[in-house]
């Protein structure tokens, strides 16, 4: 009987990209969830773990590992070897961690993983598990990154914008300095944030870290940025709660 309970109250696993602008947006949202009687566990890396005290809350804190449990990305030698590390191991890591919650008697509903890490939403489709992309940026900055993707956009931008469903028109100065102006170094980082657009097909949901008040001349056509890719636009906690059966 207890364990049918469970299942019914339902479980999320919060999965951030291991950085503070990551991982806080992330706990938050995930009190917002267990504040609606539901219980939510976040997975950070052992390296932020061990550095960090997060703010939890009722939030429970599992980890799983980057690949430089020691060092966190300072140890890497490069952007491109510490992300690359990032999804091989973290996505073993990860798998192991789900398998171990269910074996607990705490089965993962749904994994509501960092836009920047795609490939959570193929580990979490191997357990049962519904599938939910976070994005922590506002609705025009991802839009933008999705007109990239999709071939709509291309970089380095030197002249205005305009006609880009969803968008106004935007000078160069306006627009993230990834796509107005690309600096070598951070070409893995330029492919990560395009790379969010990657496999969304295969989210069940999308979470926006965003209101309507905030981007309203947006026109919520945004919803392009999804039209070919997913089913759902969630931009609320209620609905991945009800949704999601929890």
């Amino acid at each position: 009987m207890t364990a049918l309970v469970k299942k019914n109250v339902g479980h999320a696993l919060l999965l951030p990209y291991p950085s503070q602008g990551h991982v806080n947006p992330m706990l938050q949202f995930g009190k917002r969830i267990c504040s609606h009687g539901r219980s939510a566990t976040a997975a950070i890396t052992r390296f932020i773990a061990s550095t960090t005290t997060p703010d939890a809350g009722k939030v429970s804190l599992e980890t799983i590992s980057d690949g430089f449990d020691e060092g966190g990305f300072a140890a890497a030698e490069s952007i491109s070897t510490y992300l690359a590390s990032l999804e091989s191991v973290g996505s073993q890591t990860l798998d192991a961690l789900l398998q171990s919650l269910a074996d607990r008697g705490l089965p993962v509903s749904v994994v509501v993983y960092d836009s920047f890490l795609p490939w959570a939403a193929e580990v979490a489709r191997r357990h049962g598990a519904a599938a939910a992309a976070f994005f922590t940026q506002s609705v025009a900055v991802d839009v933008i990154y999705c007109h990239v993707w999709e071939g709509r956009l291309t970089y380095p931008v030197a002249a205005a914008v305009e006609g880009l469903p969803g968008l106004p028109r935007l000078e160069p100065e306006e627009l993230p300095s990834f796509i107005s102006a690309p600096a070598v170094q951070y070409a893995a980082y330029l492919e990560m944030v395009v790379n969010q657009c990657k496999n969304l097909e295969d989210a069940d949901f999308m979470l926006i870290n965003s209101f309507y008040e905030l981007e309203r001349k947006m026109g919520w056509l945004t919803i392009l940025m999804v039209d070919q890719h997913t089913k759902n636009l969630s931009i609320q906690t209620d609905a991945i709660l009800s949704v999601v059966s929890f």
